[in-house]
């Protein structure tokens, strides 16, 4: 299938402004995501999507492709969705949403995620989640959880630890998950996707997948053991970057 993956990058970060170009062993952060999610053999092509004419120059400096987008996209998914509707996406069968602060993101969990989709046809969006193996980590606001139903649709996403184990004693395994940020939809569904209004879940949780579950989509989620690591704030970078560096080393090795 024509497969196009987009990768949204604002400029206007709060906690880290000017982030896709945030430098990461010698390469600005938007070229790390846009190199691996090439290597994703799925993928027909990869596209950044931009409001801002330095991140646009930039992508076309390391010789990839950017186009310019409107600045008051309330998501990324919206962001992916104006590229949908235009000339680089009308040929797309399927779009996938990279978020641009994953450079660590594994091409083989891309395409898993597309996987999940081209498989069935009543699905019309997927995504990622991975297991939780921290238990802090399902305590952590910063870590989005999924609980799925039999068939691996999302019931819900949320910042709480859910499932929520109610203690009567007895030592109870419980399967915990962790949800990645990356999205893989159905051209039509996309289209439909800034049309829809916000729930109060969305605004309460600030979560934008679950304007989906809110409008009545299922969103399939596809498991994965291949977790990632994101750049948020400042202190995200060191990290990283020691991550990248061990990657170089063993593949040099």
């Amino acid at each position: 299938m024509n497969v196009l993956a987009v990768i949204p990058a604002r400029y206007a970060s709060s906690r880290l402004p000017g982030k896709p170009l945030v430098p990461l062993a010698g390469k600005p952060m938007i070229q790390h995501v846009w190199e691996r999610v090439r290597r994703a053999e799925k993928v027909s092509r990869v596209v950044v999507a931009t409001d801002d004419e330095r991140i646009q120059h930039a992508v076309g400096e390391f010789g990839g492709e950017a186009v310019l987008t409107r600045a008051d996209h309330r998501s990324g998914t919206e962001r992916v969705a104006e590229v949908a509707a235009g000339p680089a996406g009308r040929e797309a069968e399927i779009l996938v949403n990279v978020q641009g602060d994953e450079p660590l993101i594994d091409p083989a969990a891309v395409d898993a995620a597309i996987a999940a989709v081209e498989a069935d046809a009543a699905v019309l969006v997927g995504t990622l989640a991975v297991p939780i193996a921290t238990p802090a980590e399902i305590m952590d606001p910063n870590i989005v959880k999924v609980v799925l139903d039999f068939e691996g649709n999302a019931l819900y996403f949320s910042r709480a630890p859910i499932p929520w184990v109610r203690g009567d004693g007895v030592p109870v395994r419980s399967h915990h998950l962790k949800h990645l940020g990356l999205y893989v939809f159905r051209r039509e569904a996309l289209l439909e996707f800034p049309t829809f209004p916000q729930g109060e879940l969305e605004k309460l949780e600030q979560l934008e997948q679950l304007r989906w579950l809110e409008n009545g989509y299922k969103i399939r989620v596809a498991e994965t053991t291949c977790d990632s690591v994101s750049v948020d704030v400042a202190e995200d970078v060191l990290r990283v970057e020691k991550l990248l560096r061990e990657m170089a080393a063993g593949r040099s090795g």
